[in-house]
């Protein structure tokens, strides 16, 4: 996968399916709950009709990486998934063998689709597992179980090129102990790519709620730290270090996609909720669609679009924005990019400061990481320097 080794930011799509059969309790996601079948055939003619009217705002451009989230886009037919894709591919240029990832839910009824998804195009699959224990799943609200989780696991493994699955650690009562054991287990079913995220208490979620009437608690910051610190021990020592703050990957086997966020590159958003990044006549410009789903769907059939919010952003807010994205990755920031969005260079003093505490490190003279204490305090470390 040379094209990851240039570090260009790339051109991605995103595709929003906002359908869910559940909605998880810690979930701040844009997803809804059907207790009727989805008119798939109608949301399809919708993402078909705002893929087109994006294509007339990026002009030509030549595709990276496609990403289909949610929501659950494993409740979508392998038809829809196929129509979505041969969109995009009339819009823009889609070389053979990019990375297109579908997130899925890991359920027998979505993981029986699979061989469908492979056949539309689909090279990658994000499988949302969240936990291998029963108990801590229906915590979590999922509706799979340890052994569904790993079916489908297994299943992936076979259909498709490349793997990444979740897991959501500092659950309550989680010791390092355990997470270790669990962590282990994870590694030796992973392909290439692991997804490791702490649990948040989201405001508005069902959590939040409970979290607030002191239902359950949630390991404390130190505890959530030495658990993070663990997390990269062992990663590391296993071949998949981190290569952003919750992701990490054998060496080549990043997510594309994800790349793109994280090195501020151009991206388009389609779908209810979604939002999109790139430069429209020499301006980096947000997208911002509307999150009801058939709401969405009726603005695009009246309109051609279902974008209700965006901006366009300030050279000074672009450099902000690169700083937070770009030193959430250990290969770090390209200061002289970061110089072109601003139009100066990082304050010499807080550079001082932060290199004296620890926080940030240099590599070479062209770049600044944020080191493994500085990634724990990373919003802190980047209003200091963006100040």
């Amino acid at each position: 996968m040379t094209m990851l080794l240039d570090r260009s930011p790339g051109f991605g799509v995103y595709i929003h399916w906002p359908f869910c059969a559940a909605k998880c309790p810690y979930c701040d996601f844009n997803s809804h709950v059907r207790h009727q079948p989805v008119d798939q055939e109608r949301f399809a003619c919708a993402f078909e009709t705002e893929l087109a009217t994006m294509r007339a705002r990026t002009g030509p451009r030549e595709v990276t990486s496609i990403f289909l989230g949610g929501g659950t886009p494993s409740l979508m037919k392998p038809q829809t998934v196929a129509t979505v894709l041969d969109a995009v591919a009339k819009n823009w240029t889609v070389p053979d063998g990019i990375e297109v990832t579908l997130e899925a839910n890991p359920s027998s009824v979505e993981a029986e689709r699979f061989r469908g998804y492979r056949a539309a195009g689909v090279n990658r699959v994000s499988l949302g597992v969240q936990a291998l224990n029963d108990k801590d799943l229906r915590f979590l609200g999922r509706l799979h179980n340890v052994e569904e989780a790993l079916h489908a696991i297994g299943l992936a493994r076979e259909i498709f090129p490349r793997l990444s699955f979740d897991l959501i650690y500092a659950r309550p009562g989680q010791t390092p102990e355990a997470w270790q054991a669990e962590l282990e287990q994870a590694i030796g079913h992973a392909a290439d790519h692991l997804s490791l995220y702490q649990l948040t208490i989201e405001e508005g979620t069902p959590f939040h709620a409970l979290h607030a009437a002191k239902k359950f608690a949630i390991p404390d910051n130190d505890h959530a730290a030495d658990l993070y610190a663990l997390t990269q021990e062992i990663t590391s020592a296993h071949g998949l270090p981190a290569y952003e703050i919750s992701n990490h990957a054998r060496p080549g086997a990043e997510s594309r996609h994800n790349l793109t966020y994280w090195r501020y590159g151009e991206y388009v958003g389609v779908g209810p909720g979604a939002h999109g990044r790139f430069v429209e006549n020499g301006r980096r410009t947000v997208t911002i669609a509307e999150r009801m789903p058939e709401t969405w769907a009726n603005l695009v059939e009246a309109k051609g679009h279902g974008v209700t919010g965006g901006e366009i952003l300030t050279r000074s807010e672009e450099a902000d924005e690169f700083l937070l994205m770009g030193l959430r990755l250990a290969e770090g920031i390209d200061l002289t990019r970061y110089e072109a969005f601003s139009g100066r260079g990082l304050s010499t003093a807080r550079l001082s400061v932060l290199q004296d505490e620890g926080l940030v490190a240099p590599i070479g003279n062209a770049r600044l990481r944020a080191t493994p204490a500085g990634m724990i305090v990373l919003d802190a470390v980047v209003a200091d320097l963006a100040r």
